[in-house]
């Protein structure tokens, strides 16, 4: 999932930044009218589905911008809207019939203003990912850092929650030591067999793992190159080359992840990088390694497109959302890059969420469409999309 530290920010991420405490006004239960006016009004642009896509749109949203989509067992959405161009309403949602949003866990954690400020673990301040473990519950990982900035002293955390009844069940707090202020915590895996978080972090690049028993937590390979984006190189999204305001190119750090099947390895990616890597997990969680001897321990899976999102099916085909080519793409355990579909609609694909009954749920976060990278003036776009398919044989 993409979140790097933008070293200049569009006006609008500006905007973001200075409303860093406004309010959630709306009520807990109710949906979020300004957050999900329907795609089909006037403002919304963008391509038309292809004859043969197998893309079904599940929500659509002109606003606030998307990045992460979680499915429980049962098929409860929820979707990911961190406080960088917009301010939304509710960072974390559950995903209702036609487009509708309900606060999650609740209104008070969706809240963030001065009323709230001096409990910034209580509350969604930026959250980055949602993700399902295997169990059912949904983990939602806050780098704490509005507008892609700093982080709030405090704020960075890892929650834990039940989505059959709302509570939250686990809060870790990082430290600064983990998650320094110019860090931005990415996206999250949850190994249920060692009971153990893995987390890319792509603010200045790092991996951090946590000790789920203790909720010790420890930031690794902060200095490898696997962890960094790739010097020189400009990324491009559907043709568009992604230079910020100062004419410098992107550079994202640490960003996908996917952990295997069997839990043996967590793979990652910098997202400004075509070089797919993996690690043993038993490794990370050694905690007698140097630096230096973990570093040792990094494999290079293989040449990959540029990409964002990551995810790992039974068979341990990794999955990629590559924004360079509007596609999900697939690839074998033996190296073959596989196209599974490609679709205008697909503007910067993002996160994916797997279920256990076959689906492979997908969003589009149109990055390359944000002022920040299109000389401070916003592009038309598709709406922000959740899509699902089912996983391919």
């Amino acid at each position: 999932m993409f979140a790097s530290r933008l070293l200049t920010l569009g006006s609008g991420a500006a905007l973001a930044a200075a409303s860093l405490l406004s309010a959630c006004s709306s009520p807990s239960g109710s949906t979020d009218t300004a957050a999900n006016t329907a795609a089909t009004d006037s403002t919304a642009t963008g391509p038309a589905a292809p004859a043969n896509s197998p893309l079904q749109v599940v929500a659509e949203f002109n606003d606030p911008q998307m990045v992460g989509v979680a499915v429980a067992p049962g098929g409860q959405v929820f979707a990911c809207f961190p406080r960088w161009d917009w301010n939304p309403s509710y960072p974390i949602a559950k995903v209702g019939p036609n487009n509708t949003l309900t606060p999650y866990p609740n209104a008070s954690w969706c809240m963030w203003n001065d009323s709230v400020k001096s409990e910034p673990l209580k509350h969604w301040i930026c959250p980055q990912s949602v993700f399902a473990d295997k169990s059912g519950m949904v983990w939602v990982l806050d780098p704490a850092a509005p507008g892609l900035k700093f982080t709030v002293p405090g704020g960075p955390k890892l929650v834990k929650t039940d989505p059959k009844t709302g509570q939250v069940l686990l809060t870790i707090p990082f430290s600064e030591m983990v998650a320094p202020r110019k860090s931005y915590l990415n996206d999250v895996r949850i190994d249920l067999q060692n009971n153990y978080a893995y987390m890319t972090e792509s603010g200045l690049g790092a991996l951090v793992v946590t000790d789920l028993k203790t909720m010790k937590s420890r930031r690794l390979l902060d200095k490898h190159p696997s962890t960094k984006a790739v010097k020189g190189l400009v990324i491009k999204a559907e043709g568009h080359p992604m230079i910020d305001l100062e004419g410098k190119p992107a550079r994202f750090n640490a960003d996908g992840i996917a952990l295997s099947a069997d839990n043996a390895y967590l793979y990652y990616c910098p997202l400004t990088g075509h070089t797919l890597y993996r690690i043993k997990t038993a490794a990370l969680r050694d905690a007698s390694l140097s630096e230096a001897q973990l570093g040792q321990q990094v494999e290079t899976v293989g040449e990959i497109p540029g990409t964002d999102g990551l995810e790992i099916d039974a068979a341990n085909n990794v999955y990629l959302t590559s924004f360079e080519q509007s596609a999900l793409l697939r690839r074998t355990p033996a190296g073959k890059i596989e196209t599974l579909v490609k679709d205008p609609r697909l503007q910067w694909p993002d996160t994916y969420s797997f279920t256990n009954d076959g689906m492979l749920y997908v969003t589009n976060s149109a990055i390359h469409k944000t002022p920040n990278w299109n000389k401070g003036v916003g592009q038309p776009r598709s709406p922000f999309r959740i899509f699902k398919m089912a996983l391919p044989k």
